[in-house]
């Protein structure tokens, strides 16, 4: 079984910034920056023959480069907090990239991602973070912004866990062409 998820990778340059966020929270366990990405879909745990199918019906996404910032901070979890990011600036583009992997996932008989398509920038999983201290680090980094880099491919991504944070390998590689 292979645990796969479909994304766009962050560039090296924009990683200091982003570290630069990773500070002054209580509860965080930080994300390493060679985890930093852009989720389009996440497929779960499938099977050998499926991640060979689903390699194979990704390849065939068109879809021209785009540009992409990074804008605003955020969390999820109403009540308790569970993460901090950051924002993705609105994007057509990156919209419809996320809508083709969602039809393929369905093709694929995977089910129907329920939760509505936020992109973002993880940069820690919270633990036990009291909803105020999340709400006063968002205002504190509320103003952040990175440059603009253009979007010209994206991953099959597996995710390995164990001791210390996940691990993700980029298993196959799409160009936006």
């Amino acid at each position: 079984m292979y645990r796969l998820f479909a994304a766009l990778p962050i560039p090296q340059e924009l990683h200091d910034g982003l570290t630069d966020l990773q500070d002054g929270l209580d509860g965080a366990s930080w994300r390493p920056e060679e985890n930093f990405h852009i989720t389009l879909r996440f497929f779960g745990e499938v099977t050998h023959t499926t991640a060979r199918d689903l390699d194979d019906l990704l390849a065939t996404i068109r879809c021209k480069p785009f540009e992409i910032s990074l804008e605003g901070v955020g969390w999820f979890g109403r009540r308790e907090p569970s993460s901090v990011w950051a924002r993705v600036r609105e994007s057509d583009e990156l919209r419809a990239l996320s809508a083709q992997c969602e039809r393929i996932a369905r093709r694929m008989g995977l089910q129907p991602d329920r939760r509505p398509f936020t992109p973002h920038v993880t940069l820690a999983y919270l633990h036990g973070t009291p909803l105020e201290d999340a709400r006063r680090w968002v205002e504190t980094h509320h103003a952040y912004r990175s440059g603009a880099f253009w979007a010209e491919g994206f991953h099959l991504y597996s995710s390995h866990t164990g001791k210390g944070p996940s691990r993700y390998v980029a298993e196959a590689d799409y160009v936006l062409e």
